[in-house]
């Protein structure tokens, strides 16, 4: 049994990326090419903060998307010999370790890099869900006021004013698969998406039967499928349905996360409702969702991107920490949370198993952050 040096070690590990390195360098190169004609997208380039940060963004998306490329090993594969060895160990039958075994003998390196696909599912998706949530509601609270708006600020107030972390425990522990309370939130909170599109084309078409019905049939069909997927009502595919505890998981971040998102939409309404173009729009007779849909929420676009990149990784942190507590997608998972606290139990005397993937964290954590402070500058120059 040999160890490789250092150098040798960063060689390899930059090796095992080069999938990821060549397309980041081809997504990169293209974009700043055409920054210009790419609006916002575009404008992220004329910051090296923007930059860095979406280089960082980019290269734990096509981590999680080539992930079997990049990993030499399958992360779940024990091998006896290589418990909670050094980084660099390698045997002849089982090849390089890059970042040591952890210790149950499994490649740390292989678990970090599968471990980035439970976080850029969950975390994104999750956020997208919620967004669709606060949107359908904070757009009529903050609009139409009045009792509605009365309601629905006192349930977002109502779940706000619970402790965060208290929620997260009750919302994910094992026990409460056994109660109808996750099929409920499902049931309610994977109607929103399908709610809100089929808002937003009434809302644009509903002047054109004809275009209208042309769109919304596919839309309704291929939304229904995907709710009744999500739900675990009906999927004979089995592609949308997921594990309970993912399941679980993914209702509470968005269930925690859409209050906040309702409050925030909420208030930029109330405020570009005074504005002269949404006048005009009145005036014209448009109807109240055309106006929220067409006319407020694109010029609140600036702010809820900022919010979006900060929440993804305030998602991120928290799927970590949870994770780190044992409640994370499965006991066995190689997410980034539950490798940290494996390898946390052995820190004074190993260091390497817990490290990698807490690094992963800060990383992916301060590229979203980076993102989200180029956007904020960007916007206010707007």
């Amino acid at each position: 049994m040999e160890v490789l040096a250092p150098g040798a070690i960063v060689l390899a590990v930059l090796g095992r990326f080069l999938p990821v390195w060549i397309a980041m360098a081809v997504i990169i190169g293209a974009s700043f090419a055409c920054r210009r004609r790419l609006g916002t997208y575009g404008q992220i380039f004329d910051s090296w903060i923007g930059a860095i940060g979406f280089g960082l963004v980019l290269f734990w998306l096509l981590t999680a998307l080539m992930a079997h490329w990049v990993a030499p090993f399958d992360p779940y594969v024990q091998v006896r010999a290589l418990q909670n060895k050094p980084p660099g160990t390698f045997t002849a039958e089982a090849g390089p370790y890059l970042f040591g075994g952890d210790a149950l003998g499994r490649d740390v390196f292989s678990r970090m890099v599968y471990g980035s696909r439970t976080v850029m599912t969950i975390a994104p998706l999750a956020t997208l869900f919620a967004y669709m949530v606060g949107i359908t509601l904070g757009l009529p609270a903050g609009y139409l006021g009045g009792w509605l708006d009365t309601l629905l600020s006192f349930l977002a107030n109502l779940v706000l004013a619970f402790p965060v972390i208290l929620l997260f425990y009750l919302l994910v522990t094992p026990e409460i698969r056994q109660t109808a309370i996750p099929g409920t939130m499902a049931a309610v909170l994977f109607l929103f998406p399908v709610a809100f599109v089929t808002l937003f084309l009434w809302s644009r078409l509903r002047d054109r039967p004809d275009m209208l019905w042309r769109w919304l049939v596919p839309v309704l069909a291929v939304g229904g499928f995907g709710y009744l997927g999500l739900t675990g009502a009906w999927d004979p595919t089995g592609l949308l349905r997921m594990e309970p505890n993912t399941l679980n998981i993914f209702l509470a971040v968005v269930f925690i996360t859409a209050p906040t998102v309702f409050r925030i939409v909420r208030g930029l309404t109330l405020d570009i409702r005074t504005r002269d173009y949404v006048a005009a729009a009145q005036t014209r007779g448009e109807g109240p969702w055309y106006v929220m849909i067409w006319e407020i929420l694109p010029n609140a676009r600036g702010p809820l991107i900022v919010d979006a990149c900060l929440r993804i990784g305030y998602t991120t942190i928290l799927l970590g920490t949870l994770g780190f507590f044992g409640l994370g997608v499965s006991p066995e998972s190689p997410d980034w949370g539950s490798t940290i606290n494996e390898g946390r139990k052995l820190l004074r005397v190993y260091v390497h198993p817990a490290l990698p993937p807490a690094l992963a964290i800060m990383s992916l954590v301060l590229g979203l952050n980076l993102l989200a402070d180029a956007l904020r500058e960007q916007a206010m120059k707007d």
